[in-house]
């Protein structure tokens, strides 16, 4: 048997989940200013991903490069969820 779509699956799914909250505390605490961080974060783990011999780290690697990536579009989309009053805004963050 050959679990590795199984794992990648778990791994997609855990990923997806953290990077969700990573979005919405990174926004209220540093706002948009750290998308180079999240772009930087995927293109690191999208070399990885092309490095790696292992097939399992490879993909693994290559699904949170692309969560990275959506991730920085997701960053802006939640600056206007805050602004439309849907998630809390930081009041000790100065814009």
């Amino acid at each position: 048997m050959n679990f590795i779509g199984l794992t990648l699956g778990v791994i997609m799914v855990l990923v997806i989940g953290l990077s969700h909250i990573l979005i919405i505390k990174g926004e209220y605490y540093w706002g948009t200013k750290w998308w180079l961080c999240l772009m930087a974060a995927g293109l690191a783990f999208l070399v990885a991903s092309l490095l790696v011999k292992s097939n399992l780290l490879s993909g693994a690697f290559g699904i949170i490069s692309f969560c990275m990536f959506w991730g920085v579009q997701e960053l802006f989309k939640q600056k206007q969820r805050v602004e439309k009053g849907w998630f809390p805004k930081n009041p000790k963050r100065k814009e």
